[in-house]
């Protein structure tokens, strides 16, 4: 059975080992460990083996492991026009002066150093965002020429191979959640961003179907596009209500306001079709982690994972290892 484990970032208010008490309460397996708060912090990692201890030690201690370290925010503002936005979002130390340029510097060094820290963690798989110089662009108009968008793509080359190396010389993948607002958010982006890291062994992605269906992708298709790419999963559901009034851009509405065209709902009470999913994952031979990630507004988020897990240990099915069939031929040649 795929281990199934509860990404950290909607959690980060918490203390780490109150988290893990949680954790081990409702049943699961580990936990996917966000760079925020007191779960994962780059820095400490690598400035005292004693941190990484700690952190194994910490997770033995409520038999959970650890398959996948999240780093999104991070990633965001290494190719991002960054504005005050993303002050938001990021530490002193790599905000600095604000100065764009240098903010998106300090959080490429960041990625790479996340790679090392992963690497000394026994951490195979990072998680993130890309961030993009041109998803503001997504309308094009004022026109919007295929010479801009290519210089997207350069951009988003010139940022990411160095930190892609630097992955692959630590032995850790990366795995970008597919989602609007990075570098790749459908099937023919990300083949394009495939294209412009000349298909770096260590570029895959974070599948994330929720961050498909209101876009109208079909996930399975998805999945069938980028078979040895699947490097991790997140189960989160969606919830799509157009109704004639709203736009699939959620209309500048806040998340949980129920004028908006789609909501991020638990598993199991929104529009994917999760045994299509699993099926399609188990064709492709994925046996990583499946990572809940409560995003869900109209729901405690404590009863909210409680109910996720129960949902997905239930579709958590193995393939079978012979045709349905087979024992009517055994039976046939007896």
């Amino acid at each position: 059975m795929k281990p199934i484990t509860l990404c950290t970032s909607q959690w980060i208010d918490l203390p780490l080992e109150t988290l893990a008490q949680k954790a081990q309460a409702w049943g699961l397996d580990g936990l996917e460990l966000s760079c925020g708060g007191d779960h994962f912090e780059v820095d400490k990692a690598l400035e005292n083996d004693a941190y990484l201890r700690n952190k194994h030690d910490l997770l033995e201690k409520y038999n959970l492991k650890c398959y996948s370290i999240s780093n999104h925010l991070i990633g965001q503002c290494v190719c991002d026009p960054i504005d005050d936005r993303h002050k938001s979002i990021l530490s002193p130390r790599l905000w600095g002066d604000g100065k764009p340029e240098a903010v998106r510097r300090r959080c490429a060094e960041e990625m790479k150093q996340t790679a090392l820290a992963a690497q000394k963690f026994s951490v195979g798989t990072v998680n993130g965002f890309t961030g993009s110089s041109i998803w503001s662009k997504l309308y094009f108009f004022p026109p919007t020429g295929q010479d801009i968008v290519d210089a997207g793509y350069n951009d988003f080359a010139d940022r990411w191979l160095p930190i892609l190396d630097a992955f692959k010389a630590c032995g850790v993948r990366f795995a970008l959640e597919v989602h609007p607002t990075e570098i790749a958010y459908d099937i023919y982006t990300m083949q394009r961003a495939l294209a412009a890291v000349n298909n770096h062994p260590s570029f895959g992605i974070n599948f994330d179907p929720s961050h498909l269906v209101h876009q109208f992708i079909d996930p399975v298709l998805f999945l069938d596009a980028f078979p040895e790419r699947i490097f991790h999963v997140h189960i989160k559901d969606i919830k799509v209500r157009l109704n004639g009034r709203n736009s699939i851009l959620s209309s500048h509405l806040a998340f949980g306001d129920p004028r908006r065209s789609w909501d991020f709902v638990s598993p199991g009470h929104g529009d994917v079709r999760w045994d299509e999913l699993i099926r399609k994952l188990n064709q492709i031979n994925y046996n990583g982690p499946l990572s809940l990630e409560w995003e869900d507004s109209g729901m405690d988020r404590e009863w909210g994972t409680q109910d996720a897990l129960k949902f997905v240990k239930n579709i958590n099915f193995e393939p079978s290892v012979q045709a349905f069939d087979a024992p009517f031929n055994k039976a046939s040649r007896g």
